[in-house]
């Protein structure tokens, strides 16, 4: 029997709502840790006054996540994609056991041999992040949009959930000794928790879901090589397509470099958004918003903010009369987007909190919407090998439009004098 039958014999449609659900968990496991450090900026200013801790640490991590897939992404029609999943799962749990190790060995305490531990944990969260978020999207290209969507707003939901989390531990915790310490460890044992359910979700049970097995046999019927671990994992043995020796042209699909021609557009629209996302958040809304009559509690609101407008924007397009589909439509959306920047500018420098929560709020709806809106348009009309490679190329121009935001808010620093 080929993978083309016995795709044939698996139904398209059973399991798929409980599969959109584990979709939006392993998304939120794809960045809940990084998320918590984030959050957690208040406690790590603290104990770092002199470093720029929330800078600094993004500009650790992208790097690592940037290289690390550039790799992967080179090399994905050769990769198992269920061990490189398991693998940045895995290396997320630990990672994130390894903070409260070091905190709790150095007793709390700051100084810079504890924050090139951080800087070095950090290192390995975007190791992690690469291996995780490639390779799922990539995955999840192979399948129905509505999965895709649904790791894209389980991305978000990590970061209104820590912050949600966060602002509850400082209430919590603002008024007992060493409380900003107990909030932090707090969150990263619920990060530590939240990581292995999700290797323990994408080992023994999404592949096993039937419309999960449908789409992997779809894609291996087309020439996927990368399903075929996580097929033999739902229990389905491996084997040869008959087609392949008579027709050696019914596995070939296009290259890297003719998929990205043909999506340079695409590969734009990711790069920019997260460009000028990331050269406002969250650096620069940590430190040069100004003193208000929030406080402390300014910079987390704001955070909160962003991050809430974020996963609200990530289901806008579930509405079809809202989603913006056009190629030229959405990247004029996207360019008309970097006149958020001077709105920045002057609302740090003369306006009021208010007008500031607002445009926060704004930047975070605009992100999670467009970052839909073109990730799930990207995929049509491609078979399953290209479909992979293409959201794999799509995640490395997301990354790299991130560092690049990175870069741009520290030379933003460097310019204003540190």
């Amino acid at each position: 029997m080929s993978y083309q039958t016995e795709a044939g014999e698996v139904s398209r449609h059973e399991g798929k709502y409980m599969a959109m659900i584990m979709c939006w968990l392993l998304g939120n496991g794809s960045l809940v840790a990084w998320n918590s450090m984030l959050t957690i900026e208040d406690y790590y200013s603290n104990l770092f006054p002199r470093y720029h801790p929330t800078r600094v640490l993004t500009l650790v991590y992208q790097p690592f996540a940037l290289g690390t897939l550039a790799i992967l992404t080179y090399n994905e029609a050769k990769l198992n994609t269920r061990k490189r999943n398991l693998i940045g799962y895995t290396l997320f749990f630990l990672s994130s056991l390894l903070l409260i190790v070091l905190d709790v060995a150095t007793a709390g305490k700051g100084g810079i041999g504890v924050f090139i531990g951080i800087c070095a944990i950090t290192g390995a969260f975007g190791v992690a992040d690469a291996h995780v978020q490639g390779g799922m999207v990539g995955d999840l290209f192979l399948m129905c949009p509505e999965f895709n969507q649904s790791f894209l707003a389980g991305l978000a939901a990590s970061g209104a959930l820590t912050s949600a989390l966060r602002l509850i531990t400082k209430a919590a915790f603002e008024n007992s000794q060493d409380g900003l310490r107990k909030g932090a460890m707090m969150f990263f044992a619920i990060s530590a928790f939240f990581e292995l359910l999700c290797v323990l979700l994408y080992a023994f049970i999404f592949p096993k879901v039937p419309i999960v097995k449908y789409y992997r046999l779809k894609a291996a019927s087309e020439g996927s090589m990368t399903v075929s671990a996580d097929l033999a994992a739902a229990g389905v043995q491996k084997q040869r397509h008959q087609g392949a020796e008579e027709d050696p042209k019914l596995f070939e699909r296009l290259t890297n470099k003719q998929l990205l021609l043909q999506n340079t557009d695409y590969a734009l629209d990711v790069y920019l958004i997260y460009v000028l996302t990331l050269s406002i958040f969250p650096g620069f809304l940590s430190e040069d918003t100004g003193s208000h009559s929030l406080g402390s509690w300014y910079a987390l609101v704001l955070i909160a903010m962003y991050n809430v407008w974020d996963l609200i924007g990530r289901y806008l397009p579930l509405l079809k009369w809202i989603k913006l589909t056009s190629r030229k439509g959405l990247m004029v959306a996207i360019l008309l987007r970097f006149l958020l920047i001077p709105a920045f500018y002057f609302t740090a420098k003369y306006g009021d909190q208010g007008w500031m929560i607002m445009l926060t709020s704004y930047l975070g709806l605009s992100n999670g919407y467009l970052t839909v809106c073109v990730l799930t348009a990207a995929p049509k009309g491609y078979k399953g090998p290209e479909q992979n490679a293409l959201g794999n190329l799509l995640v490395l121009f997301l990354l790299a439009g991130i560092f690049s935001g990175v870069a741009l808010d520290w030379l933003w620093l460097i310019g204003k004098g540190w």
